[in-house]
């Protein structure tokens, strides 16, 4: 068994490469991203891997685990499928001070924090468990951080940076954000608060998001590397004209377009509840020419709206009372009577019922909530999670779409019953066959609810959707789109950007790499 009090026992693997940061939102996930890009691109095998990952955006694998959404487009970057061991421990935040804890893709339990702190040695165990499996079958692996390895408050039994380092031995990048302000300071303060085996440990600095002139950065770069002893990597410029998922609701919070109108076609405006999770459905809107999604939190914001959408809630009740509290409910319910259009999809489908019962308390203390009562349905939240890939089929004439299949993936804990014709039919869950009514729709098919996440990836699904809205506007058709093809144009430009920028040589060797890629060009 591996002993957490002597990590260095069991196992030591230079073929490592750690990426931690001064703060949350730095850009760890996305240079991961582009490290696993262009080490693929080099002919190795590398996967990306995080041990703790506090997110509501997540993803399910092929045998239906449940991981952060993060680590997910990292695999994508690396050219692999997504696992369960990328991401060994999954935390969803139910209230301020507790979280649905999730090990190796399923459900474990709901934890305070203090609770989980003291947890954090023996989920250690699961950690080692699933990197040993990554470390068989990749030449590297790119490892994000958590947070910041200087929350000294953090720092007993830590699994998510400087610990999970110490356990395998890797070593350390330290990213700073250019962008926020500070980095100098928050690059040396780092530092200082790390203790001396630590401070070892870290080998270089990476500048993430800097726009400006370079010249004027120089004489910074020359303190922080007296200061401190140790190379700036690389400076990577901000990336505006490339679009990547983001992996937790601080992006909204930075968001251009959050709440402010655009001069495009088709707006859609998407509730921005308190507890919202995989706000990435909503990503592939991003690349149409005409469309444009602002996030709101009250009713002002929904004038001139042609869609509105109810993404997935990890508090499903207490979002309910948020959306009766601010007077969005009795707005959106305004809005879908003149007509419009609401979507829910997941939680947000719950939403659009009479009512959400939890009986066994799974998400609250609430027994139940009123819903805004536009579909003719109702849901009780259960005990067991159920997380599947999916395909299914649509009614082709609600949409108007040439095919009618579409696939996505299921994350609920809510079962829905009601009189309402079904938005589809599952034809395949994790694999297997099956004949599952999901969803519901109106009966004039402007009301939609689903449990199917990344519908509208979708491209003739999501093409089809706008078509209707375009043809009512009088706005001209669009061609169908790939998102998948713009997404893996980001994901080359990205890393081509991040390439450009930084001393891949100086990684190879740091992480120990530089062997095997000698080995390959013999």
């Amino acid at each position: 068994m591996f002993d957490y009090l002597n990590p260095k026992s069991e196992i030591r693997n230079p073929k490592s490469l750690m990426l931690q940061g001064t703060s949350s939102h730095v850009g760890k996930s996305i240079l991961v991203a582009a490290f696993c890009r262009i080490f693929k691109e080099h002919g190795l095998r590398v996967a990306p891997f995080k041990a703790q990952n506090m997110a509501l955006n997540s993803f399910v694998t092929k045998d239906g685990g449940e991981i952060g959404r993060a680590q997910a487009f990292q695999a994508e970057a690396a050219g692999i499928a997504p696992s369960v061991d990328m991401n060994p421990i999954l935390l969803k935040p139910t209230s301020d001070m507790g979280a649905q804890v999730i090990i190796h893709g399923k459900v474990y339990g709901n934890m305070k924090a203090a609770e989980y702190h003291k947890f954090k040695k023996e989920a250690a165990q699961y950690v080692m468990e699933s990197y040993r499996r990554l470390a068989q079958k990749h030449d590297a692996i790119v490892i994000e951080g958590a947070g910041s390895p200087a929350e000294i408050n953090l720092r007993e039994n830590d699994i998510a940076n400087m610990g999970m380092a110490e356990m395998i031995d890797a070593p350390v990048i330290l990213i700073g954000d250019i962008d926020r302000g500070g980095v100098f300071a928050s690059l040396v303060g780092t530092m200082e608060l790390l203790r001396p085996s630590e401070r070892k440990r870290v080998k270089g600095f990476i500048i993430n998001k800097f726009r400006g002139d370079f010249e004027l950065l120089k004489t910074g770069i020359d303190f922080l590397e007296n200061k401190t002893g140790l190379p700036v990597l690389g400076v990577v410029p901000y990336l505006k004209d490339i679009m990547l998922p983001d992996e937790d609701g601080v992006a909204l919070e930075r968001s251009q377009e959050s709440g402010i109108r655009s001069q495009k076609k088709i707006q859609i405006a998407i509730i921005k509840l308190p507890r919202i999770s995989n706000f990435t459905d909503f990503d592939a809107f991003r690349f149409e020419p005409d469309v444009a999604i602002r996030y709101i939190t009250n009713p002002a914001q929904l004038d001139n709206a042609d869609v509105i959408t109810i993404p997935g809630s990890k508090n499903t009740i207490e979002d309910i009372e948020w959306l009766w509290k601010s007077g969005i409910a009795d707005a959106i319910i305004h809005y879908a009577k003149d007509g419009g259009r609401v979507v829910g999809i997941c939680g947000g489908f719950q939403m659009l019922g009479k009512s959400v019962k939890d009986p066994h308390g799974v998400e609250s203390h609430c027994k139940e909530a009123k819903g805004l009562g536009l579909l003719d349905a109702e849901t009780i939240l259960e005990r067991e999670k159920k997380t599947y890939q999916v395909k299914a089929i649509i009614n082709t004439l609600q949409f108007t779409v040439h095919s009618s299949h579409i696939k996505g993936y299921e994350i609920h804990m809510g079962e829905t019953v009601g009189n309402c014709p079904p938005f589809a039919v599952i034809i395949n869950r994790n694999g297997s066959s099956v004949k599952i009514k999901d969803g519901a729709i109106s009966d004039n098919c402007k009301i939609l609810g689903t449990y199917i996440h990344g519908v509208f990836d979708n491209d003739e699904f999501r093409t089809g959707f706008l078509s209707k809205i375009r043809l009512e506007k009088g706005a001209p058709l669009q061609e169908i789109a790939s998102y998948q093809d713009k997404r893996d144009e980001g994901i080359k430009r990205l890393a081509e950007a991040v390439s450009r920028n930084v001393d891949v040589h100086r990684l190879y060797e740091i992480a120990g790499l530089s062997g095997i890629l000698a080995a390959r060009a013999i």
